[in-house]
């Protein structure tokens, strides 16, 4: 069994990045505490629903049961955003630009680190890919966020982004065979299912292609 030290946060949403960070930490022996952070974003409902479907699915010795937190989107976004109403969420061929949420990393990495300083866990994982634009998924601000998290919390802690330098598709063939049919990611789900629209659904299908 791993010692609490090896014990690491993964900040999950039940995507394919999701689903290969938990093999991937798993594979490497550590164990393995998912945390979901709901915010009221409209996906939220069929994204928990495939997490949870997602985690039992790859149920093993070192995963530990799924955390939730939560963190108003409303306090940060204008209450008439696709992301939280999923009207005109960004279509098949809008730019990865029109899916940004300001500050979304912080605020995830805000959350998860206080609970690791409860939970005695020196480091959270989050799979960033090489294709994310956004300015705090950037190894700069990992690197700096990271400095600052360990001061701020009087202890080591680390921010670990194994996926940084891959593409969504690199990430597929690297885990290997894994549930993905369990896997979900998409901006303005049908009930419990992926609209196949969304900017999201898109990514997923090319990647899977």
């Amino acid at each position: 069994m791993p010692r609490t030290k090896d014990r690491v946060c993964v900040l999950t949403s039940g995507g394919v990045e999701s689903a290969a960070l938990i093999a991937h930490f798993l594979k490497k022996r550590r164990r393995v505490l998912p945390v979901y952070v709901s915010g009221g974003y409209v996906w939220e409902k069929a994204e928990l629903h495939w997490l949870k479907r997602l985690l039992k699915s790859m149920a093993a010795p070192g995963l530990d049961p799924l955390i939730t937190l939560r963190l108003s989107a409303k306090e940060f976004s204008d209450g008439g955003s696709w992301s939280l109403t999923g009207r005109g969420a960004p279509g098949v061929h809008s730019d990865d630009a029109d899916v940004y949420l300001p500050g979304r990393n912080i605020l995830l990495l805000a959350k998860a680190s206080v609970l690791c300083a409860r939970e005695g866990i020196s480091a959270a994982a989050l799979g960033t890919l090489r294709s994310n634009p956004f300015p705090d998924a950037q190894p700069a601000f990992f690197r700096s966020y990271e400095r600052a998290l360990s001061a701020g919390l009087g202890k080591p802690f680390k921010v670990l982004t194994p996926f940084s330098r891959l593409k969504k598709r690199e990430v597929i063939a690297r885990a290997g065979p894994l549930p993905w049919e369990h896997s979900f990611s998409c901006l303005s789900p049908r009930g419990l299912a992926a609209c196949g629209r969304c900017n999201k659904c898109e990514e997923r299908r090319k990647a899977f292609a």
